[in-house]
């Protein structure tokens, strides 16, 4: 049996304000194309299937669509809910869906029952063990302790007694959660509890492979648990990894291989610094012009206009950053006395003292018009 494992979607999601369903299409119609290039079984996906509880119509419909292409090719499809999406409404018509050949999974019910698929070999078991919310799972199954290892500890409890009544049955968990050993990136949501929001490796012991979600980075915890991490890059932190799937191979004796797929860049993304002037002028810098970019600005003074005139080179340049040589703006002092003084020269002082420089005529006639703008607003009242 051929499995597909990927995880962290987060469709619906925009990457500083830049929408990113086109790029979330792109990379899901290559994981198609995967699917049937790859003859594959069963395609596992680990949660954080949308960005929020209640995602935008646009990447529901994505949704709708990817999943009709999976069982197009012939492949079933196991799914559990991430921390970013509702339990509850993921939970809807999950019967109904079922028939289909495509089997969500979200409520605490489910977990240690298994949605069996056969190959040539025999059975397999696939266990899936959504995000669970330690406290709420605390109270539906009455345990004793709090915390992302109790619940999740619980569950494969389950897992392990409903597979013990199934004699030479391979078995495959779904899990989102947060493996110590793991690397977060800078756009995972903060799932800790107490203080505990890992759970460790030897909990999933016992299973032929585990399929995790959660962490944005592709990681092999061990031969048999892994990390798909997410299909694009969703922080500037992930500007180094290589995003993609795991196409793993089971056997009669269990797993047999694994191998990563890698996915396509629709828009890469860098990190950059230097002088405005030379990031605007030197050859070096070329080979940017196409990314998402986060900028860091060394000028020892704070350039006027800096992401207007960025983006006449870099025109996908999202973040701008400063870190002055031989300081920070912010460790200079105010000490200018505001009492007593009119609003322009307040402005104007702090557009000297924020960027190191004086403020240009432009400046001073958009801080003009602005004090005018305010004084006619309050003699309105």
């Amino acid at each position: 049996m051929r499995l597909l494992h990927t995880s962290d979607w987060h469709l619906g999601r925009s990457f500083h304000r830049e929408n990113l369903l086109d790029a979330q299409t792109t990379v899901l119609d290559h994981l198609v194309d995967t699917i049937r290039a790859e003859r594959i079984d069963v395609v596992v996906v680990a949660g954080d299937l949308y960005d929020r509880a209640l995602p935008p119509v646009d990447a529901v419909r994505l949704f709708d669509r990817v999943l009709a292409r999976i069982r197009a090719t012939g492949a079933r499809a196991v799914l559990i809910s991430g921390n970013h999406d509702s339990m509850a409404r993921m939970s809807f018509a999950t019967e109904l869906i079922d028939a289909s050949g495509v089997h969500l999974r979200s409520a605490l019910d489910g977990v240690g029952t298994p949605v069996i698929v056969d190959d040539d070999h025999g059975p397999v078991a696939f266990y899936s063990i959504p995000y669970l919310e330690p406290e709420i799972a605390r109270h539906h199954w009455g345990l004793a302790e709090r915390g992302h290892p109790a619940a999740i500890g619980h569950a494969m409890e389950l897992v392990r007694a409903d597979l013990a009544e199934r004699p030479h049955t391979r078995s495959v968990v779904l899990s989102h959660a947060f493996v110590t050993g793991g690397q977060p990136s800078d756009s995972e949501r903060d799932i800790s509890v107490g203080g505990a929001s890992h759970v460790p490796l030897s909990i999933y012991d016992g299973v032929d492979y585990t399929a995790l979600g959660h962490l944005h980075g592709r990681q092999t915890l061990s031969p048999s648990v892994r990390y798909s991490g997410s299909p694009l890059a969703y922080s500037f932190s992930e500007e180094h990894q290589v995003k993609g799937y795991w196409v793993v191979e089971l056997d009669a004796g269990g797993l047999a291989g694994v191998e990563f797929v890698q996915a396509p860049v629709p828009r890469p993304l860098a990190r950059i610094r230097g002088r405005i002037e030379d990031l605007l002028t030197q050859p070096e810098w070329e080979h940017h012009t196409d990314h998402w970019l986060q900028i860091t600005l060394t000028d020892p003074r704070r350039p006027a206009r800096p992401m207007e005139r960025l983006r006449t080179r870099f025109p996908h340049a999202l973040l701008l950053e400063f870190d002055p040589e031989g300081g920070s703006f912010q460790q200079r002092p105010v000490t200018a006395r505001v009492a007593g003084r009119d609003e322009r020269s307040v402005v104007a002082d702090f557009v000297e003292w924020a960027r190191g420089a004086p403020a240009g005529p432009e400046e001073r006639t958009l801080i003009d018009t602005a004090v005018e703008q305010v004084r006619l607003q309050e003699g309105g009242r």
